[in-house]
């Protein structure tokens, strides 16, 4: 089993005994420790932008969660979900979404923050937690090092239960974010349209099979060849773009 801790976040393999994998304990624990990073980051800027009152009374934080279609998904949101809202978070849950979709759903819905629950490229047994702040972006060092301390020291505090947070789920964030790509101005639909690409991809049977063939679409590419773009979670080949793994593509 294997446990990486890195200022970006959290990845390792499923199963096991705690801290040796990304067990629901550690996803707790990792989890608690962001939302207590966020939450504290919040107050201050609220405070600031009050006039650092004193007495400004805090607001709820909101986060975007979003996942690949990895088999261990459902699982490590719910516990994710779950534990955002213990400690008093609203969390909007997007569901399955590319990582860049996620980044986008927190600009796009002004959160404080974002998880996205992907391994990358590891294999289908491996899942990790990302971490974004309210820009859409991981966290810097400084900020990836605070939760890691947060963390190993379990220096998170849960809301009382009539201060715990909602949960609302929103889908619609691929297509706002297919939308928001055709709108940028050095993309020439009509040019893309007129030049008669063909176009073969390789979504390895996860999230990219919900957004690459209705961007091609509607970027007027109609010759797609598909290769496992069903969001199955169970890999057809290992999803590290190395030689070995790209022979059918």
């Amino acid at each position: 089993m294997t446990l990486i801790k890195s200022i970006s976040g959290i990845r390792g393999t499923i199963g096991g005994k705690p801290g040796e994998g990304l067990s629901p304990v550690d996803i707790v624990k990792f989890t608690s420790a962001y939302a207590q990073w966020l939450l504290k980051r919040v107050a201050e800027e609220r405070k600031k932008a009050a006039g650092a009152a004193e007495n400004a009374s805090p607001e709820r934080a909101r986060v975007v969660v979003g996942r690949d279609a990895r088999v261990s998904g459902p699982m490590v949101r719910d516990i994710v979900v779950g534990t955002l809202t213990a400690m008093g978070i609203d969390v909007t849950d997007i569901g399955l979404a590319t990582t860049p979709t996620t980044e986008m759903a927190v600009l796009l819905s002004h959160a404080a923050g974002g998880l996205i629950l992907t391994a990358s490229h590891n294999p289908a047994h491996w899942n990790a937690l990302k971490l974004l702040n309210e820009h859409g972006e991981f966290l810097n060092q400084e900020e990836g090092n605070e939760v890691l301390r947060l963390a190993g020291r379990q220096a998170f505090e849960f809301a009382p239960v009539e201060q715990m947070g909602s949960v609302t789920t929103d889908p619609g964030f691929g297509q706002r974010h297919i939308d928001s790509v055709i709108a940028l101005p050095l993309v020439d639909v009509k040019a893309i349209a007129e030049a008669g690409f063909s176009v073969a991809i390789d979504c390895v049977d996860s999230v990219g099979g919900l957004v690459l063939p209705p961007l091609l679409e509607q970027l007027g590419v109609h010759r797609i060849t598909r290769l496992y773009c069903e969001p199955t979670g169970r890999f057809s080949h290992n999803p590290e773009p190395l030689e070995k793994n790209l022979g059918d593509i």
